[in-house]
């Protein structure tokens, strides 16, 4: 039996046999009050089929550290063509590609500066370093349909990410997981700022970080809450890097590193908080139901779980978590995006109360969820 439709669908297909009309469209685009509709809805279609040359434009500027060049105050086109090693008119072209961006603006003397999102850039390494490595989503997304049919055996994303799905993780070496670990430790920042002010910790004393990296993330929470104690679980190689990064930062006395795998081996027990940072998005959902009940039983009891990653479905953010996220862990090999309310469920599922979401003040950089054990 074929299902009636709402009458919010039926007016939702009659509003795209409208839109679809080249007769409505010619109209619309000649009337004062809907032209700026039009033209608007038109920008957004064209920017969607140039994305990628948008994309590409931007990577062109991190790897020939435009931004850093520009750093230091604007510059003429001519000069930065003999710093940048590129033939004067295709500095121009490339400068005035990033005008348009909003990356770079015009200056005084025929001269180029930084604009508005070039500034905001430059003060986020983790950015630079994600789109450094987007060559790779890149080739991957190259044939997207055969990606979405698992036609393609072996992707770029699955070999810089190899735990996804490695079948021994833990023999991984320090080679095998370099690539990754800097990505993850350069992006840190941004993840646990958002984290810390959402949820102070200081009324914790012990804080376990699972899937921790090379403790970039427990450095920083180090500076805001001096008295916990501090415990960082991951791969034996990346557990060595955050011991490496303790020491070198004289953390040592308060913060520990533990190698393991969290899909097969125990988890430090006794911690009152435990965070998983962009660690849940990773696994599949067997996986993730799975490494949520390992933590809960690791915990000690009346313990705070901290959930932060980017959500799906987030306001404002949405092409973030299905469209972007979406694609890459399907390149990646491993994870899905999921929304607040599926995470929601999955932490119930694992046996957690008094689950909420907290606000962040960039959610799209993540959403925070805590839960009792």
């Amino acid at each position: 039996m074929v299902s009636r439709l709402s009458w919010g669908d039926r007016a939702r297909e009659l509003r795209n046999r409208v839109l679809s009309s080249p007769r409505f469209q010619s109209w619309a685009i000649r009337l004062p009050g809907t032209r700026a509709i039009a033209r608007r809805r038109a920008k957004k279609l064209f920017d969607l089929c140039a994305g990628f040359v948008y994309s590409q434009v931007l990577l062109a500027c991190v790897q020939l550290r435009l931004f850093d060049e520009l750093a230091e105050g604007p510059r003429t086109a001519s000069v930065l063509a003999r710093r940048l090693a590129l033939p004067e008119e295709s500095c121009e072209r490339l400068l005035r590609a990033a005008v348009s961006l909003g990356l770079l603006e015009r200056r005084s003397g025929g001269r180029f500066g930084l604009g508005g999102l070039g500034a905001a850039f430059l003060g986020n390494p983790g950015i630079a370093e994600m789109v450094a490595h987007h060559p790779l989503l890149y080739s991957d997304l190259s044939d997207p349909v055969a990606l979405l049919r698992g036609e393609i055996e072996q992707t770029e994303l699955g070999r810089f990410w190899p735990y996804a799905r490695a079948a021994d993780r833990r023999a991984l070496g320090r080679e095998g997981i370099a690539p990754y670990t800097t990505l993850m430790s350069a992006s840190q920042s941004l993840v646990a700022r958002q984290v810390l002010d959402a949820y102070p910790l200081e009324r914790h004393r012990c804080l376990l970080d699972v899937g921790g990296g090379d403790g970039a993330f427990l450095e920083t929470v180090a500076s805001r809450a001096p008295d916990l104690r501090l415990v960082c679980f991951d791969l034996p190689p990346v557990a060595e890097l955050a011991q490496e990064r303790f020491s070198r930062r004289g953390l040592s006395h308060r913060a520990t590193a533990v190698g393991g795998d969290f899909h097969s081996d125990p988890l430090p027990e006794g911690a009152d908080v435990v965070s998983l940072v962009r660690i849940i998005c990773d696994q599949d959902d067997d996986e993730a139901l799975a490494l949520l009940r390992a933590v809960r039983h690791a915990m000690s009891p009346d313990a705070v779980l901290l959930l932060a990653e980017s959500m799906a479905e987030t306001e404002g953010a949405e092409p973030i978590g299905d469209a972007y996220f979406g694609l890459y862990l399907l390149a990646m090999g491993s994870g899905r995006a999921r929304s607040a309310t599926e995470l929601r469920e999955l932490v119930q599922a694992a046996g957690f109360r008094d689950v909420r979401i907290v606000p962040t003040r960039m959610p799209l950089q993540a959403g925070l969820l805590v839960a009792r054990s």
